[in-house]
């Protein structure tokens, strides 16, 4: 048996007629009714009953035909479903983010990605450390990730996106929240609210070594895996620290922000790893590039949630 024979089954049920169905179907009537025929026999029961003037379906035809009419739309479906994957225009996927990006960005990827994909449905973890991320998108917990960089990780492609100044964070009533600007020396006598430094984070190794490189070790009073928490502490009172631009948007009351001279940037990219091309991934990389670059320009927007995408902030600890 064979698909055709189906359809051409389906088509004289639905004409009542093998010359209207042979025009439907654009072949000669003859060799329709040979198809028929032969359906018949590998069935081995009467489907038509014909007359000169019409075709009657006999009761096996009849059930035969729901049955028929049901298969032949799912293969439509399945068809179509194949179509867009191949394109595409559908699938799941969950992105990562690091600490700052979850209050500056995320709300705009959220809506972007939604309006830019929206047969693919968006996750969101926010407030990720890098090596979290990392071994996130190896196990698959995570599809991409927006990240700082350095990464070390040859199974994994890194996309830069853009530079981040880096800032100071200090309690309004702090003695340097005077000041216009700091630069990296006015810290050497400071307590200092860094990120969680077991397991590489990336900004511990930063904030450490910019202080090494002006020639102090920095006091440490506490570390902490959530932008969001070190940003809280500094509220609090409890020191100062050092954060990517963008963690600025969280806007904290009692938090000035001041800029670290000499402190240079932090590099934002997204990464996923080197063997996944999915059409819908790779759609949301392109997506996620023009996001980025629609938010450097002045007066854009940022919006907020989408109606396919969801956003994880009940993060475990070790999570910027």
């Amino acid at each position: 048996m064979e698909l055709r024979h189906l359809r051409y089954f389906a088509m004289v049920a639905q004409e009542r007629h093998f010359g209207r169905a042979a025009e439907r179907l654009h072949m000669a009537q003859p060799p329709l009714s040979q198809q028929i025929r032969a359906l018949e026999r590998e069935l081995g029961v009467e489907l038509l009953r014909r007359t000169t003037r019409r075709v009657d379906l006999t009761a096996a035809g009849s059930a035969y035909l729901e049955r028929v009419r049901r298969v032949l739309a799912d293969l439509d479906d399945a068809a179509q479903e194949a179509r867009l994957v191949a394109t595409g225009s559908v699938g799941t996927l969950t992105v990562g983010c690091v600490g700052s990006v979850t209050y500056s960005l995320l709300p705009r990827l959220a809506r972007g990605l939604t309006a830019a994909l929206p047969g693919v449905e968006f996750s969101f973890r926010g407030e990720m450390l890098v090596p979290d991320q990392l071994t996130a998108l190896r196990s698959g917990d995570i599809d991409l990730a927006l990240l700082r960089t350095p990464v070390h990780e040859p199974s994994v492609v890194v996309l830069p996106l853009r530079q981040d100044r880096l800032v100071v964070a200090l309690p309004a009533d702090h003695a340097l929240a005077a000041r216009r600007r700091l630069a990296v020396r006015d810290l050497r006598d400071v307590d200092l609210l860094v990120h969680t430094g077991g397991g590489g984070s990336v900004m511990f190794d930063r904030v450490v070594g910019l202080c090494r490189d002006a020639g102090f070790e920095p006091r440490v009073r506490h570390e902490a895996a959530e932008t969001s928490t070190l940003l809280t502490l500094v509220s609090g009172g409890l020191g100062v620290a050092v954060v990517p631009e963008p963690a600025t948007t969280l806007g904290l009351p009692g938090v000035v922000h001041l800029p670290l001279r000499g402190a240079g940037t932090v590099e934002l990219a997204l990464a996923r790893l080197r063997d996944r091309a999915e059409p819908h991934l790779l759609r949301a990389v392109d997506a996620v590039v023009d996001l980025v670059a629609g938010a450097r320009r002045p007066g854009a927007a940022v919006t907020t949630g989408g109606a396919h995408s969801k956003i994880d902030m009940r993060v475990p600890p070790n999570r910027v």
